[in-house]
């Protein structure tokens, strides 16, 4: 076995432990972070594959921003996840059948392999790098539509902000059904 083969065998098998973990955290900061360390260890793999735009991606992105967010949001909050995992063993049965379905569709599809015949590719692709070949490709032959992409994230932001102040009671924002005189 090389030491790739090992290094895939030990962030996968750190990726499901983490995955498990998330579920089965009695508290929703740990859920949290070992949401953290699963992506941590999906970009390690991402990383193995010579994929290093995506595993720096999923680090940024997700680790950087998404889970911050989401840990400040669980700590500010101070849920009570008990009430949420009352019915967890009811639908553990259900859900492991769904998950071995999953699995079994998962391991058909791949024991058959794949059949594409990959391009070769040109000796400037080989020298240039993964990362630098996708920012020529997206932003030469799919400049408009990660522009479009751009403008609906934009939209999607300023509305979530809209709706969420409209409800406060500090806001600057007033219900016109609400005034008086």
């Amino acid at each position: 076995m090389d030491t790739i083969t090992a290094l895939f065998y030990v962030f996968a098998t750190v990726l499901l432990f983490a995955a498990l973990r998330v579920i089965t955290a009695r508290s929703t900061v740990h859920a949290v972070l070992f949401l953290v360390l699963a992506f941590f260890s999906a970009s390690c793999i991402w990383m193995l594959l010579s994929a290093e735009f995506l595993a720096i991606t999923l680090v940024l992105v997700y680790v950087g921003a998404v889970m911050v967010l989401f840990l400040f949001v669980v700590m500010m909050l101070d849920i009570n996840a008990d009430s949420f995992r009352q019915g967890f063993w009811q639908h553990l049965p259900l859900a492991g059948l769904v998950g071995a379905v999953i699995a079994l569709e998962m391991a058909l599809v791949l024991m058959r392999g794949f059949q594409l015949q990959a391009p070769e590719p040109s000796a400037r692709a080989l020298e240039m790098g993964n990362t630098k070949l996708l920012g020529i490709e997206i932003y030469t032959q799919y400049l408009y539509p990660l522009q479009l992409a751009a403008v609906l994230l934009l939209v999607a932001i300023i509305a979530a902000i809209a709706l969420t102040l409209r409800g406060r009671k500090d806001s600057r924002h007033m219900n016109p059904r609400s005034r008086c005189g």
